[in-house]
């Protein structure tokens, strides 16, 4: 299986809106991916490609730390999806690399993510380093960061804030 890892296009939009649709089986990924974009909130947006098919999407969006006395930039991860038909064939894990390495490039320090803990924390992410974070949204072991930069989150407590279609 060759897999194209790239930077989404505008023609990818449909595609990308299918596959989140179809991993999540439901319209509100999809249609949370389209927000972001339209509303000028895609940081990283990675697709993977087999055979010039999209069957994958990552996507990271900024979001604030908001401390006592300041604001620290960060991204979020989500959502990230995979067709059905494709899923646990490594592509997931393609992409969260691929999309780190984005917002490395782009100088990201920090990262923040909901989602599956033996999945994320193999890339680094850590509900340790997310503790001193809260999310709006909960989560538990669930709620973790990762440190783009070594040393980003040390001493860093406070509340984390998504942007507006996060909340829509």
């Amino acid at each position: 299986m060759n897999i194209t890892l790239r930077p989404e296009r505008t023609e990818d939009r449909q595609s990308i809106w299918n596959v989140n649709h179809a991993a999540f089986g439901n319209d509100a990924e999809a249609n949370l991916v389209d927000a972001l974009r339209k509303g000028g909130f895609a940081t990283v947006s990675v697709v993977a490609e087999i055979d010039g098919e999209i069957v994958g999407h990552i996507l990271f969006s900024p979001v604030s730390i908001l401390t006592s006395d300041q604001t620290i930039a960060a991204v979020s991860l989500a959502p990230m999806a995979v067709q059905p038909r494709y899923q646990r064939q490594g592509i997931g894990s393609k992409l969260v690399q691929s999309g780190l390495q984005s917002c490395r490039d782009q100088g990201c320090q920090i990262a923040v993510v909901l989602g599956h803990p033996k999945f994320y924390s193999r890339f680094g992410f850590s509900s340790d380093l997310a503790r001193p974070l809260e999310s709006p949204f909960g989560g538990g072991e669930a709620w973790m960061a990762i440190e783009l930069v070594s040393g980003a989150l040390s001493g860093v407590t406070g509340s984390v804030q998504y942007s507006p279609p996060f909340t829509a």
